[in-house]
């Protein structure tokens, strides 16, 4: 992992580099605060789909992925010479390293539009996460195996089957150690939390289809967005249950589930996501915007190690936990045990906020929380 693990996204605020690193591909020694990653001879650079879906995902391979990591696999064979990954953000290294950045700066450069750049620019991204974080990082936490991995102190549970999130995550956050997003679906499985990541054609089409199916009263977007009306749980959600209106088990066989989308991405980079969401909502269901939902303000146990620009702010996982609660609170969504998910994500938050803790121990960093100023002053009504 990076000397960093601040962090900064619509729930909370922070700075990663990844550092692929395994016990038998590293350089340095174990103390080393910058080891560099070798890749080994046999491990092939194309990502299978066993590998592809044990980070988290269940869609096929993305067919750009699998031609970045072929090409870096020829790459690697043009120079004769080993992939190695490290330094600031988990870059290759080397002769390699500095061929292709400029490959992929001239074909980037060269793509007709912007929609076809930000594909290239996605693919890269992750195409190169996984295959320096393999054999290094868990693929269910995204923690060191050797070292940090928590997966054994995860307790999972089923999600109200009438909620599904949406993790709608920034290649740049992907497989990043101290995401919270992750915690979702090993929580509650993929199918009932899911990750979508932006710019990747498989992934947004698998989500888009499931949205329209739900129809656009059923979607939800929880992002503060300034520009919008935002909707507090209880105006969307809080009318007085009837006889025929109180959430069962047996409802659920014909209720229609709430869709849930959470932006996984730092604040610079959640304004364009959350634009990339309503123009593609306004292509489907016409110029109205798409639905905020607004949180009360609270506070994660991850802001014991991060800092944040202003206390009302969290992160993806708790603004996940906040919202079953608020919706808890609802008398129409009493019975349904919320309440005990919202806490299963807490739960797993501290337990990551642990890891994350002793590993900056262990490598010497400090722990302390530094406030830094805030540039962007938010009310927190419309966190």
């Amino acid at each position: 992992m990076a000397t960093t693990l601040l962090s900064s996204n619509p729930w909370t605020r922070r700075v990663f580099f990844l550092f692929p690193r395994n016990k038998t591909q590293i350089l340095t020694t174990h103390h080393c605060c910058n080891p560099t990653t070798e890749m080994n001879n046999n491990d092939a650079a194309v990502v299978s789909l066993q590998e592809w879906q044990g980070w988290g995902t269940t869609s096929p391979v993305p067919a750009m992925v699998t031609q970045i990591a072929e090409d870096l696999k020829l790459l690697e064979k043009d120079f004769d010479s080993q992939m190695k990954f490290g330094r600031a953000g988990g870059k290759l290294q080397g002769n390699i390293g500095q061929q292709e950045d400029k490959k992929h700066r001239a074909t980037y450069k060269a793509l007709p539009d912007s929609e076809e750049k930000l594909k290239f620019f996605s693919a890269r991204q992750i195409a190169c996460r996984v295959i320096g974080s393999k054999g290094y990082l868990c693929q269910k936490c995204w923690l060191p195996m050797e070292e940090d991995c928590m997966c054994s102190q995860i307790t999972s549970c089923l999600l109200f089957p009438g909620i599904r999130f949406w993790l709608y995550m920034h290649p740049k956050d992907f497989l990043r150690q101290n995401n919270t997003g992750k915690l979702l679906w090993q929580i509650f499985g993929v199918d009932a939390a899911t990750l979508c990541l932006f710019g990747i054609p498989e992934h947004e089409q698998i989500m888009w289809n499931s949205l329209k199916l739900a129809g656009r009263s059923n979607v939800w977007c929880l992002y503060p967005n300034k520009n919008a009306v935002l909707e507090s749980v209880e105006n969307a959600f809080g009318q007085e249950p009837d006889a025929n209106n109180e959430v069962t088990s047996e409802k659920l066989k014909v209720d229609t589930t709430q869709h849930f989308i959470l932006i996984d991405g730092t604040w610079s980079n959640s304004a364009a996501m959350f634009r990339r969401l309503q123009d593609h909502a306004k292509s489907i269901w016409g110029d109205e915007d798409l639905s905020c939902i607004s949180l009360n303000p609270g506070t994660s146990a991850m802001h014991k190690l991060r800092p944040q620009p202003s206390w009302d702010r969290t992160c993806t996982a708790a603004a996940a936990a906040g919202l079953l609660l608020e919706l808890q609170l609802l008398p129409r969504f009493s019975s349904i045990g919320l309440d005990k998910q919202s806490e299963a994500i807490e739960h797993a938050l501290t337990i990551l906020l642990d890891a994350l803790t002793k590993r900056r121990l262990r490598m010497g960093r400090s722990i302390t929380r530094k406030v830094r100023p805030n540039k962007e002053v938010i009310n927190p009504n419309e966190i």
